[in-house]
């Protein structure tokens, strides 16, 4: 297939300033942004609905988020709705959690995880004693520190190792411990490894072990910590199709069942998308969907030499989930949100490095949504979505002829949560495996995308301006800054103000900064 062949098929809109290929998260978010900015935006997606993973999906009755489940570090959607004129909270019913979570230990012990800082020392001293609770402290204010001065580099594009020698990494670096990983960093701090997990399973959101990630993500519990955890009535994907919603509002036009077979390209430069039935034409294009697969089935493999099929295949990747939808006929009296760490915690992460299903007392997550929000199933009825961190695809797994017997495995590690003679209850039951994720769009079933190893993070990441291609831009958690929510939204945000500078449009986000410290800021043309 050539891109740059000459097609029978119509074009539309060669006037068009934004294209956005994939109606996910991010890619809402740039619609609000880019459409708030006066640019003539149009999103492509090949569902029928708009959300990609973050959205509602029902059976039997029951509703359950198909993804992500709750909302944290809300700093960045706040800044991005104010910037567009409109409140985050109030738009998309963002319902704080307290506890945030119950965290229970294999070894023993659980501890219910708030955002009340002066209860939470409590917790932990009361779980492992005053040294651990001063440490709980002292983690407190490093991470408050490292987030204010790592803040620069997550919230601005990097291009090369240059970007090393600006203001924001010297800021960076007076904080961070690239030597380390999560999990010895925080050695210092606590002698019980029971609160060391409590500060690092989060690394888990990003699909990586605490033992590999770099100590810069100690900040993910602290975020928790710091600004607390929320549901959003109806689930989180009622907040995909609110974003949805207003970006129709302002203008912004949906294609949905609307598949890209190719990204169009003259030379070196995109100016549009091939569908089956008509070429999309733009200025500029933003594709929002997991970065490896739309390498490997819309870009042909000789316009990349960066990112070849063949560097694909090396490089890492997060780990893959196995899913349990189900709907019960009774609603346990349990929290929203629960964890199971293995007692065997660190050699279950190995077996999951090494492609191994963790069959020995496997880590969990459930939420219980209905002990916050009933709408979530029939009256009297509840969901329960459980989430198990296992290997991304492998030849050596065939999900197929095990599900079912890992199924029955995760039924019953679900007692250590309080969900006791569940299979009497039980009305409802869906499994997804990796091998379903990977078939759908997302390459080798690694939900948390590319890993975020050291070779792998900041200009080692794909470029949120891409560097292969012009006019080709990224959101999602494939670029930077990364995985999970908080960060797709800031991609979403790096990438709109490099594509209105690009285009020369002058804005106005409603006093929201809408540039970045160290780089000089473009003349608009417009």
């Amino acid at each position: 297939m050539q891109s740059e062949a000459i097609s029978s098929v119509p074009s539309v809109n060669s006037d068009q300033d934004v294209l956005i290929v994939g109606a996910g998260p991010g890619g809402l978010a740039a619609a609000l942004l880019l459409a708030h900015s006066g640019l003539k935006v149009r999103v492509v997606e090949k569902a029928s609905y708009i959300g990609g993973r973050t959205r509602i999906v029902e059976h039997d009755g029951f509703k359950f988020d198909n993804g992500p489940t709750f909302f944290h570090f809300p700093e960045v959607i706040e800044e991005i709705f104010q910037a567009i004129g409109r409140d985050a909270h109030e738009e998309l019913g963002l319902i704080p959690l307290d506890p945030s979570y119950r965290l229970v230990f294999g070894k023993g012990g659980q501890i219910d995880a708030t955002c009340d800082l002066e209860a939470m020392t409590e917790r932990v001293r009361a779980l492992s004693g005053d040294k651990d609770a001063e440490g709980f402290k002292r983690y407190i204010t490093e991470n408050r520190k490292k987030l204010d001065r790592s803040r620069g580099c997550l919230q601005s594009p990097w291009k090369g190792p240059s970007d090393l020698l600006t203001k924001r990494s010297m800021s960076a670096a007076t904080v961070l411990r690239p030597w380390a990983s999560v999990a010895s960093d925080l050695e210092r701090l606590f002698e019980d490894e029971r609160v060391r997990l409590a500060m690092s399973f989060q690394t888990k959101y990003l699909g990586m072990s605490p033992f590999h990630a770099p100590s810069l993500f100690t900040i993910l519990a602290f975020l928790e910590y710091e600004h607390g955890i929320f549901h959003a009535k109806g689930g989180l994907g009622s907040i995909t199709t609110r974003m949805g919603e207003i970006a129709k509002e302002m203008g912004v036009q949906f294609e949905l069942e609307t598949e890209v077979d190719e990204v169009i390209i003259e030379g070196k430069t995109v100016k549009g998308v091939r569908t089956n039935d008509v070429d999309y034409m733009a200025d500029k294009v933003i594709m929002n969907a997991d970065f490896a697969h739309a390498m490997t089935t819309m870009i042909p493999n000789q316009k990349r030499k960066k990112w070849s099929d063949q560097k694909l295949q090396k490089k890492s990747y997060s780990c893959s989930t196995f899913m349990l939808y189900l709907g019960v006929d009774k609603l346990y009296d349990e929290p929203h949100h629960q964890i199971y760490a293995s007692a065997d915690y660190e050699n279950s992460l190995k077996d999951i490095d090494n492609h191994k299903i963790p069959w020995n007392d496997p880590s969990i997550y459930v939420q219980n949504a209905c002990i916050t929000d009933p709408s979530m199933a029939p009256d009297g009825q509840s969901t329960l979505y459980v989430l198990v961190p296992v290997p991304n695809t492998d030849p050596s797994i065939v999900w197929d002829d095990v599900k079912e017997e890992y199924a029955e495995l995760i039924l019953d590690q679900m007692a250590h949560l309080g969900f006791t003679n569940l299979r009497e209850h039980l009305v409802s039951k869906t499994i997804v495996t990796p091998d379903d994720w990977g078939a759908s769009s997302i390459y080798r079933g690694a939900v948390f995308n590319l890993a975020h190893g050291l070779d792998q993070m900041l200009w080692r990441r794909p470029q949120n301006r891409f560097e292969e291609l012009n006019g080709l831009y990224l959101v999602g958690g494939g670029t930077h800054p990364g995985s999970g929510l908080p960060t797709i939204f800031e991609s979403a945000r790096i990438s709109s103000k490099l594509v209105i500078a690009d285009l020369g449009v002058p804005v106005d986000w409603n006093g929201v900064d809408t540039w970045f410290p160290d780089l000089k800021k473009p003349k608009p043309t417009r």
